[in-house]
């Protein structure tokens, strides 16, 4: 098993998290050693993380999990009960899918280089969209009828995996993240677990310096 990421790439250490959590080894591939051209040959869509398993490579996070999550039940990452899993898979998504783009370099390159925003106003727009949607996951745990000591449950899984990377870069780009006390105490439990600390980016063969915090604008 091979995953083709790089250190501070949040989906690929979301995957990694999983990896961790199952005990699975798996070789580390660091795309910015790779020669030219050669991951898109590998993965067309050129995008971070790839698993290549018996010669097959699966693209996509998701997509990666799922199979993971299928292939490697033991330790299940998800709940057995199908509205519980599908409550899980929803708050997941919505950071998959509606927050995570966001932060994509080639996303706030064309909003600089095609629309003419300046830094400012980048980070203005995305600090905005992230206080947007951290306060609906915070609502989200908010409104649990029992609450656990991760997202969904007394051990952590699927959700968790998935939070703790954005929570990361968020607070790189200067969020702020006091008025999210449910997600941050979440946070705090994960980066204990050893799963989730040989995950971190600093952890990776490939990480060089220290991890900047973006400047909020005045």
């Amino acid at each position: 098993m091979r995953l083709y990421t790089q250190s501070r790439n949040s989906a690929g250490e979301r995957v990694r998290i999983a990896l961790h959590l199952k005990g699975m080894g798996y070789d580390y591939v660091a795309i910015p050693t790779l020669p030219r051209g050669d991951y898109r040959r590998i993965n067309p869509q050129g995008l971070m993380p790839a698993l290549e398993i018996e010669g097959k490579v699966i693209a996509q996070s998701t997509a990666i999990l799922e199979f993971l999550e299928e292939t490697y039940p033991s330790p299940p990452l998800l709940p057995a009960e199908p509205v519980a899993r599908a409550e899980v898979r929803g708050f997941a998504q919505f950071i998959a899918s509606d927050l995570h783009p966001l932060n994509n370099y080639r996303i706030r390159r064309y909003l600089g280089a095609k629309l003419g925003a300046g830094e400012a106003e980048i980070l203005a727009w995305y600090q905005h969209w992230v206080a947007v949607a951290l306060t609906a996951l915070e609502e989200t745990l908010s409104r649990r009828a029992q609450l656990s000591a991760f997202c969904f449950g007394s051990e952590p899984g699927w959700a968790d995996l998935h939070l703790v990377p954005q929570l990361s870069t968020a607070r790189r780009f200067g969020c702020d993240l006091a008025p999210y006390p449910r997600l941050l105490a979440v946070e705090a439990r994960c980066t204990g677990l050893e799963a989730f600390r040989r995950a971190r980016p600093e952890a990776q063969p490939d990480f060089e310096g220290e991890i900047r915090t973006v400047v909020r604008p005045a």
